[in-house]
């Protein structure tokens, strides 16, 4: 049963308990989360999803995850569309991240320097700037908070049907990452990334 596992992963030292894309078994996973609680579960839960999140469900999370890591890929609700057949993206991300903070609050770490609690956001830089990065750090920023742990990733590689799209068909400058990085610090985002290189 998905409780004994997560009382294995505790007793081998893991960290956290990790639930990547859970969103499609909320519900077998509340129930086996009390149950191994209920067992002496103590390490932090990480929710772990791309952000496509209907806030309905994360109320039946709250005051039972940890740590959500939310992806926030796109600004622009075509974009989202047309690159990974999402509709009303950012409609959708925005206040789904709006409750992930309201439960958790930004991300605080224990005294050996690990997450303990809060919101940890990741936005992949695309090429082109189709992820729309400036309007999604100005979200984190002035809706979100300015201590708000961001994770701007670089590694985008075009895969699978990427090559065939113009636009998609490179990886990220390393200008077009450092102007990213440069306007989160502007805007006084400050935590998850590094704005001196």
């Amino acid at each position: 049963m998905a409780q004994s596992s997560y009382l294995a992963l505790q007793s081998r030292g893991c960290h956290n308990v990790n639930l990547a894309t859970p969103t499609h078994f909320v519900p077998q996973i509340v129930e086996a989360l009390c149950l191994a609680a209920e067992r002496g579960l103590e390490v932090p839960l990480v929710y772990n999803c791309g952000g496509y999140e209907a806030v309905e469900t994360l109320r039946l999370l709250e005051g039972i995850i940890d740590i959500y890591m939310p992806d926030i890929k796109y600004s622009n609700d075509a974009h989202a569309r047309r690159y990974s057949g999402v509709k009303d993206y950012w409609e959708c991300v925005q206040p789904a991240v709006k409750e992930m903070h309201r439960q958790a609050g930004d991300l605080k770490c224990n005294r050996y320097g690990l997450a303990a609690r809060g919101l940890l956001i990741r936005h992949l830089v695309l090429p082109n700037q189709l992820a729309g990065s400036e309007q999604v750090l100005r979200f984190i920023a002035e809706e979100i908070s300015r201590d708000s742990y961001v994770n701007i990733m670089e590694q985008y590689r075009p895969a699978f049907k990427a090559p065939q799209m113009p636009l998609l068909a490179r990886r990220i400058t390393s200008q077009e990452y450092e102007e990213v990085l440069r306007y989160a610090q502007a805007l006084g985002l400050h935590r998850g990334f590094d704005a001196t290189s």
